[in-house]
């Protein structure tokens, strides 16, 4: 597992804490408003972290069958904390080797996730081999850096204040994979012929820039290169970071944007 798919220690109780209200949930409830209008009986979620878009899918969808997978099992084992439904499992897997039969799978789903995948045409072959010929990939993706303000904010300020090795975990990879060509591209070469990509818009919550600074700092592997660094310089680094986002903040709501991606092997 790579460094920037490692969410241990206290990562994961970190990121459910602060970034799951600020970032996750907003884009949670846009995905699983295009779940509902499918109207799958049978979903397995990628990358399901600490289960926002899971618990929210068994709620939406009761009759549905839900299997959400995640390659780190601290994150697994917060998303269970949250409660149970009779229709959803939480299971480990790795997005590149599903342990799931052919055709198993009506929609396969991820949120923010398809950015982590070291072979993303890997992935998504893997995808459609559990969906099969009628079933739908759905998944969400940031939009470029700067099209979110209050994390382009965060990842300046914390290299500002460092020095070498300069952290540049945020800009490489959760906001890396925004390119509308590209992804159309790789899920082609997966077998996908269809595809759609939308952008959603949206705002943090008032007061949002604390709560994301310290999220980014500690509940992202972002905390992993800060490491690197003495505690003093990670102890400016999180200041730095919470000032720049408090005085975005103060001029107005933070803005993110996301883009949205439906893949299909049909010919709509």
């Amino acid at each position: 597992m790579s460094d920037d798919s490692r969410f241990t220690g206290s990562i994961p109780a970190t990121y459910d804490e602060l970034l799951v209200p600020v970032l996750f949930r907003p884009f949670a409830a846009d995905l699983v408003a295009r779940v509902r209008d499918l109207a799958p009986a049978t979903i397995l979620e990628l990358a399901a972290g600490t289960g926002v878009v899971s618990h929210m899918l068994a709620a939406s969808l009761p009759q549905a069958r839900i299997v959400a997978t995640d390659l780190n099992p601290a994150m697994l084992e917060i998303a269970s904390s949250h409660g149970t439904s009779a229709n959803l499992s939480f299971e480990p897997a790795d997005a590149q080797h599903l342990p799931f039969a052919d055709d198993s799978f009506d929609l396969v789903v991820a949120q923010f996730g398809a950015m982590f995948f070291p072979d993303r045409i890997g992935a998504f072959q893997e995808a459609l081999r559990v969906l099969g010929d009628n079933g739908t990939l759905l998944f969400n993706v940031w939009d470029r850096l700067e099209a979110n303000t209050g994390s382009a904010a965060i990842h300046d300020a914390v290299r500002s204040v460092l020095p070498d090795p300069k952290p540049d975990f945020i800009a490489r990879t959760p906001f890396g994979y925004n390119d509308r060509s590209v992804i159309k591209r790789e899920l082609q070469a997966a077998g996908f012929t269809m595809v759609d990509i939308a952008e959603v818009v949206r705002t943090g919550p008032p007061g949002s820039a604390p709560l994301l600074a310290r999220g980014i700092c500690q509940g992202t592997p972002l905390a992993n290169e800060l490491a690197l660094h003495s505690p003093s310089d990670q102890d400016n680094a999180l200041k730095a970071a919470t000032s720049a986002a408090e005085a975005l903040e103060a001029d107005g709501p933070l803005l993110m944007t996301a883009l949205v991606v439906t893949a299909s092997p049909a010919i709509a």
